[in-house]
């Protein structure tokens, strides 16, 4: 991300002290705390691509492809149970109750409405049409403000202003959804709700066919979320456009030894999985159209919890 300074004006910030000092950081630009994560989140993603390569291209299997969830059917449940990676050995002692039992990866067209995922889509389009990436991919965050701008992040509710983007209906929806997701989760993995918290980056993204521009945009690299981001114990995507209507490409791929196995995105599809490396993924490259979605994280930790968005 870049940090290059642009013209702006000096603006008086609050620090926990509770003395007023100046910032000469320009009013559109992101807060330095959400530059820093998609910073350290951009580095994880480089540093563990080199390994993830191997296991994509080198273990038998490759080229092999089940599809275990067509945008052509609905369905109401679909749960694949896989071992559990080594990746929670540490943490069970601290997370006994959400660390997961039994790893899985599963599907649900019953979770989300149709016409929820198509406000949420509707709060993204207004979102992103405020920004968006020079390259393919675009990210929206409501928590912190997180806007693809360029080759930058900007922050959405200082680019806003005093334009009436959002309402408190669009917020409402989210916490919605959200908290229809959380319960999911817990319920299908067996976890106290009081255990499971929401994490950062909970995000909207839109992909297109344009071109990288910047590594933001290479969303294609085989990765762990356990890895890239740290604290996810849980991954949910929610999927707000139909893979073979609105795009082509873009499909979600998890990597196994004997076969790849594929999810095609469908409005209102709720797929979730366990977080470690027993599900190593990527998403193919978009080759027509436009793919919405919104990626909602969970994690065990409470110190690593965010609150929902509220409208500013």
């Amino acid at each position: 991300m870049s940090s290059t300074r642009i013209r702006g004006k000096k603006q008086k910030v609050e620090r926990n002290s509770g003395k007023e000092e100046e910032n000469d950081q320009p009013s559109d630009l992101i807060e330095p705390q959400s530059q820093k994560l998609y910073k350290r989140i951009i580095i994880r993603i480089v540093l563990v691509v080199g390994s993830l390569l191997f296991v994509r291209f080198y273990l038998p299997g490759v080229g092999k492809n089940t599809t275990i969830a067509s945008s052509g059917e609905i369905i109401d449940r679909r749960h694949i149970s896989i071992e559990c990676s080594k990746d929670y050995e540490e943490e069970k002692d601290r997370f006994e109750a959400c660390i997961p039992k039994s790893c899985g990866r599963v599907v649900m067209d019953s979770v989300i409405t149709q016409d929820e995922a198509a406000k949420l889509q509707d709060i993204a389009k207004r979102g992103l049409a405020l920004g968006g990436s020079n390259g393919g991919a675009s990210i929206l965050d409501l928590h912190s403000g997180a806007l693809s701008a360029g080759d930058k992040f900007v922050d959405v509710f200082r680019v806003m202003e005093n334009k009436k983007v959002f309402t408190q209906e669009d917020f409402n929806l989210y916490r919605a959804v959200k908290n229809k997701i959380h319960r999911t989760i817990s319920q299908e993995f067996g976890i106290p709700p009081g255990e499971l918290f929401l994490t950062k980056p909970t995000f909207f993204s839109r992909m297109t066919t344009k071109p990288k521009k910047t590594v933001h945009d290479e969303y294609w690299h085989p990765h762990v979320d356990k890895e890239t981001y740290g604290s996810f114990h849980y991954t949910s995507l929610l999927y707000l456009a139909d893979y073979g209507t609105d795009f082509t490409g873009g499909r979600f791929v998890f990597i196994d030894k004997d076969t790849n196995r594929t999810v095609e995105p469908r409005q209102g599809r709720l797929s979730f999985f366990t977080s470690g490396s027993e599900n190593v993924h990527f998403v193919e490259k978009l080759e027509s159209g436009t793919r919405y979605a919104i990626t909602v994280s969970f994690t065990c930790d409470a110190t690593k919890a965010i609150k929902d968005p509220v409208l500013r």
